[in-house]
C-alpha cells in the first residue's frame, strides 16, 4: 500500500470499504477496495473469491479492470482502475438527461461487455445500473463480480442460488426458486435495463420478491405452458397465485421507441429462458451501432 495515496472514501460493502487512491509514482487514480477477513478460520468468503476469480479472468474495456492485490491486516486491497460514476448516477442526473444517442451507446457497451463475459463462461448475476460503471471518456464498464459464476457450456446440470440479481432485475425463473438456470439471467437484467434508460424509471420496481413477481406477472401477462413450458417444475410454482392479466401493450410498456429496439427488448424479457436472446445474437441483431 506505501506506493498509493488515499484521497477518501467512497463506498462501502459487506466485507469493507472502497477508497479513491493514487499512485505516487504515476499519479494515476485507483480504486482501492478494501477487504476485512474478520475470521480467519472460515477462510475467505466465497462472493470475494468469485470476484478475484472472474477479474482475473476477464480481460476487456467493457469490465473494470483489476490492477493487483495487496495483502494488509486482517486482509487485503484490491486496486482497480478508478471510475468517478455508475450508470444509475448517470441516469438520474436531472440537470443531464440521456439523449438517444447516449442511451444506445451505453447499451451497445454494456451488450459487449455481457457478450465477453458469456464466451468466457462467467455469468455476472447482478446486473444493475448501480453496478456499471463510467470512466472519464465515457466508457461503460461492468463491475461488482461478488455474485458471478464461472461455468462451462456442457456441463452437467448444477445448482445454483436462486437468490441472486437485486431484485428488479431478477429474472422470473429465480422469482419462482429455480436452482437450474443459465447466463440467460443476465439477458433478463439487459432488458430490464434497456426499458430503465428509456423510461428513466424501472420497469419492474418490486418492494418484496411476490410483489416482484406480480408486478411481472401484470405487466408481461400470465405465462402458459406454451410460453413457458418448464413452469410448472419451478420450487415456488403454485405457493401463491396471483390474478389473470393478458399483460399490458408494449407501446405503452416501453413508448416511443423504435420498432427495433422494442423487438430486442421483448425477445430478452421472454418467461422462456431458452427463447430469451442470447448476448451473441443480441449483438449482430440490435439496433443499438
Amino acid at each position: 500500500m506505501n506506493k498509493y495515496r488515499v484521497l477518501g472514501r467512497i463506498g462501502e460493502g459487506a466485507h469493507g470499504y472502497v477508497m479513491k487512491g493514487i499512485n505516487k509514482v504515476t499519479g494515476v487514480e485507483v480504486a482501492l477496495k478494501k477487504l476485512i477477513i474478520r475470521n480467519l478460520d472460515e477462510g475467505i468468503p466465497t462472493n470475494i473469491m468469485r470476484e478475484i476469480a472472474s477479474l482475473r479472468v476477464l480481460n476487456s474495456v467493457y469490465i473494470v479492470k483489476l490492477l493487483e492485490i495487496i495483502p494488509h491486516g486482517m486482509g487485503f486491497v484490491l486496486v482497480m482502475e478508478y471510475l468517478p460514476t455508475s450508470l444509475y448516477e448517470v441516469l438520474h442526473n436531472c440537470n443531464k438527461p440521456l439523449n438517444e444517442s447516449q442511451i444506445k451507446l451505453y447499451l451497445k457497451m454494456l451488450l459487449l461487455g455481457i457478450c465477453y463475459m458469456h464466451q468466457n463462461h462467467i455469468m455476472h448475476r447482478d446486473l444493475k445500473p448501480a453496478n456499471l460503471l463510467i470512466a472519464h471518456s465515457g466508457m461503460l464498464k461492468i463491475a461488482d463480480f461478488g455474485l458471478a459464476r464461472i461455468y462451462l457450456e456442457n456441463e452437467p446440470i448444477r445448482q445454483y442460488s436462486h437468490q441472486v440479481a437485486t431484485r428488479w432485475y431478477r429474472a422470473p425463473e429465480l422469482l419462482y426458486g429455480s436452482h437450474n438456470y443459465t447466463n440467460s439471467i443476465d439477458m433478463w437484467s439487459y432488458g430490464c435495463i434497456m426499458v430503465e434508460l428509456y423510461n428513466k424509471t424501472p420497469l419492474f420496481p418490486g418492494e418484496t420478491d411476490i410483489e416482484q413477481l406480480a408486478i411481472v406477472l401484470h405487466t408481461l401477462g400470465t405465462p402458459t405452458l406454451e410460453n413457458w413450458p418448464d413452469l410448472h417444475s419451478l420450487p415456488d410454482y403454485n405457493k401463491i397465485t396471483f390474478s389473470r392479466s393478458p399483460g399490458l401493450d408494449w407501446k405503452d410498456i416501453v413508448p416511443g421507441v423504435l420498432d427495433s429496439t422494442l423487438a430486442l427488448i421483448k425477445r430478452c424479457l421472454q418467461y422462456n429462458h431458452v427463447t430469451r436472446i442470447s448476448a451473441s445474437e443480441s449483438k449482430s441483431r440490435t439496433p443499438v451501432r
